[in-house]
């Protein structure tokens, strides 16, 4: 099995027109883009103080699966969650980055994404999430997901690497440290993922670009 450990501190462009130019051709090439240092430092370190400092009881146990198939599953995954709905200063900034880049990558790769939803999530020591896509089948939801790290100092001892799986026969991943400021984009039906037990608390913000997929039936997304 080969490993293609990403290694890109100190690669970034300086501005904000140059990180979303190198997300779509990462996306158009590979599938997936990964930048340490995408969003401003200053924003980084304010989302990672505001999720530690946010109460236990704003968190809940994450669970599986949609609307009413829903379930909380602690063999799959142990973390907790606690969405993001721009309450704070913080949260407003980075939503507007997000829309920035939604706006971006919709104009260079005519992806028509529509909608986002992200939450933070808190993964305590043991805590992981085992191999799943994040895409339901046979839907046309879920398009793109992001993952922005919230974790200074994290050691190659900490464990809660984030592997990416590039083929179906597993000889090919990306394995990657959840370092802060750290974003990860992809295309979520093409990467079946998994985070790797945690030996400290993690901390990241998980997110997910949608398409329309609302009719006169029914709203998507649900929430």
């Amino acid at each position: 099995m080969s490993e293609l450990l990403v290694r890109e501190r100190g690669a970034v462009p300086p501005d904000a027109g140059s990180v979303f130019e190198r997300i779509a051709e990462d996306l158009a090439t590979r599938g997936f883009s990964v930048i340490d240092g995408a969003v401003p430092t200053a924003l980084a370190i304010s989302l990672a103080i505001e999720v530690r400092e946010r109460s236990a009881t704003a968190f809940h146990w994450a669970s599986i699966g949609r609307e009413q198939t829903q379930m909380v599953n602690g063999f799959v995954r142990r973390d907790a969650i606690c969405w993001i709905e721009g309450e704070s200063e913080a949260e407003r900034d980075w939503l507007a980055w997000i829309v920035q880049l939604k706006t971006a990558l919709n104009r260079r790769l005519y992806l028509g994404l529509f909608s986002f939803e992200c939450h933070f999530a808190h993964y305590p020591p043991g805590a992981f999430y085992k191999r799943h896509v994040d895409a339901f089948r046979g839907e046309a939801n879920r398009v793109l997901t992001t993952v922005l790290y919230l974790n200074p100092a994290w050691g190659p001892d900490d464990g809660g690497e984030l592997v990416l799986h590039l083929d179906a026969d597993n000889e090919e991943t990306v394995r990657l440290r959840p370092t802060l400021g750290t974003l990860v984009v992809f295309l979520s039906e093409a990467f079946p993922h998994e985070v790797l037990p945690a030996q400290r608390d993690r901390y990241s913000i998980a997110g997910w670009f949608r398409v329309n997929a609302s009719c006169a039936a029914r709203a998507d997304p649900p929430r």
